[in-house]
């Protein structure tokens, strides 16, 4: 039996990931789990799968929690909070460990559990954006195994099962081109000021509210791209973007042969959820079947660089320093928490991304990231820089308010 630890069980992907363990109870034993503010869902968590351990994100959450579960069942589990329970979790022992928290919180945690040894299971694609050298270096030093979810990186580790990396040529990660797509209907001007709601409205998946804000601006294929670069270890001018609406081939590689591997299927994050929880197995799931023939066709074209310049942005990162792409995932989240705010505009989220890393790389160019606190000391200047520039309270909880 796999023991399983979920960072971030109560959002999307770590729902979906105790799903899919439930539905194979026998193979999983679900040790472990950090969530942040939904007290009462992670009560019916902690009272569905009896981990060892969870945690919170402060003192008050963790005595609402004890309340919930009842005395009986406190005693029994360790409850944690804040920065230091979820390095717990992290770190409690486990074969795997779910790498599902949204936005930068998620580093610390995760290069805890793979200073600890942990297999993970990424879902948290800020990680590897913010720190993907450093990951990668302790990574290697450790020997443990990070094993993509984002349905793309998924589609790529499984089109490079069996095959040499070195025979590989080409990344390809497709995109859905997100609602403004269409640039007869989104033409520049109407795009820049495209409404919240206007945003929010994904096409093809069902995502929490920033995600869905960057696939709009294509900001998430930028971070994805960055993602790639160091989950594959591929330089990025060998990674491309296609825009392919159907989001049914997930990603493709292209090896030195020109042959070219890809991944299809129906958009269901369970798939790539269940393939990093029993690699090198695979699990059945009661999931609808791809049927191409209903489908009835295909199409692909080129990302619209300059109505989406974000996609651009994630190169010049690469092109940088080593920090570059956590000043730009930081000013991102900042803008993009101003934009679901209502304090900005749509536009302003990429120009201003685009200034705060120019800023950066005006003076630190080809700079390497050797710890932790070099990270996290680039994530803060970029949001004050970005906050200066909006002038505004962008805060998260401005956003909810929103």
């Amino acid at each position: 039996m796999k023991r399983l630890g979920v960072l971030g069980c109560t959002g999307s992907v770590g729902e979906q990931t105790l799903a899919v363990a439930a539905l194979h109870s026998e193979r999983f034993d679900v040790v472990a789990l950090a969530a942040g503010r939904n007290v009462a869902r992670l009560a019916e968590q902690v009272n569905r799968f009896r981990p060892q351990i969870v945690s919170v994100a402060d003192e008050a959450g963790a005595q609402e929690l004890r309340e919930r579960i009842g005395e009986r069942a406190s005693r029994n589990i360790k409850i944690g909070f804040g920065p230091a329970g979820l390095e717990a979790v992290a770190t409690q022992p486990a074969d795997l460990v779910m790498a599902a928290l949204v936005g930068s919180v998620g580093l610390a945690p995760t290069l805890a559990a793979v200073c600890a040894g942990r297999d993970v299971a990424l879902a948290n694609k800020e990680v590897m954006v913010m720190a993907g050298a450093l990951i990668r270096r302790e990574v290697s030093a450790r020997g443990t195994a990070l094993l993509p979810v984002d349905s793309e990186h998924s589609a790529i580790f499984q089109a490079m099962a069996g095959q040499r990396k070195e025979d590989v040529s080409r990344l390809v990660l497709t995109c859905s081109g997100g609602p403004f797509r269409d640039a007869e209907v989104w033409p520049s001007q109407r795009l820049a000021g495209a409404s919240r709601e206007e945003a929010l409205d994904h096409p093809n998946w069902d995502m929490g509210d920033k995600i869905t804000i960057d696939s709009a601006t294509l900001m998430n294929k930028g971070l994805e791209v960055i993602e790639a670069r160091w989950l594959f270890d591929v330089p990025a001018e060998r990674i491309d973007v296609v825009v392919h609406p159907q989001s049914i081939v997930h990603s493709l590689v292209e090896y030195r042969d020109t042959s070219v591997m890809a991944q299809l299927g129906l958009p269901d994050m369970r798939v790539p959820i269940a393939v990093a929880l029993a690699h090198p197995e695979r699990l059945a799931l009661d999931a609808p079947r791809l049927d191409l023939a209903a489908i009835g066709r295909l199409d692909f074209e080129a990302p619209d660089t300059q109505r989406f310049p974000s996609l651009e942005l994630a190169y010049r990162a690469l092109a940088g320093s080593e920090a570059a792409p956590a000043v730009l995932n930081a000013a991102n989240e900042v803008t993009v928490a101003a934009f679901l705010a209502r304090k900005i505009t749509f536009g302003t989220i990429a120009t201003t991304n685009a200034a705060v890393l120019e800023e950066h790389l005006a003076v630190c160019r080809g700079e390497r990231v050797e710890t932790l606190e070099d990270v996290m000391e680039a994530d803060g200047w970029a949001r004050e820089r970005a906050r200066e520039y909006l002038g505004v309270d962008a805060s998260p909880q401005a956003a909810e308010a929103g």
